[in-house]
């Protein structure tokens, strides 16, 4: 008596994962802009075409990549080094916020206090 066992669901990506793959694509890419053939290439997997312009459209309207026309496609490029994405997704999350006194405090609350010295560091030196 045989039992079926079915093939176990190939585990695709979770939400936001092929966007994050595509942004560190992009960043190890730099300077050159990539077009989505070019990334598809790099991801190296079985993504659609469509699939990768998805995501490339998706982070160009979330303002993280910026474009240029190359042939008939577009070429892509992030908008700012890692470290400056990450201040813009930081700054993002602030603006979004009605009481953004609370948020800057619970965020320098949360620091270890080598970070928060750090901050203190680099805000003394704008004044």
């Amino acid at each position: 008596m045989s039992v079926y066992e079915p093939t176990p669901p190939k585990r695709g990506r979770g939400k936001g994962e092929l966007e994050a793959e595509v942004l560190d694509t992009l960043h190890h890419a730099a300077p050159k802009a990539l077009s989505p053939g070019e990334v598809k290439d790099v991801l190296g997997d079985d993504l659609a075409y469509s699939t990768v312009v998805t995501a490339l459209s998706r982070l160009y309207a979330k303002g993280l990549l910026k474009r240029s026309p190359r042939g008939r496609a577009f070429a892509y490029a992030p908008i700012a080094d890692e470290s400056g994405l990450a201040a813009h997704e930081m700054r993002k999350v602030l603006e979004g916020r009605p009481d953004r006194e609370a948020v800057l405090t619970r965020f320098v609350d949360d620091l270890s206090d080598d970070d928060e010295q750090l901050l203190r560091k680099l805000l003394d030196i704008g004044d």
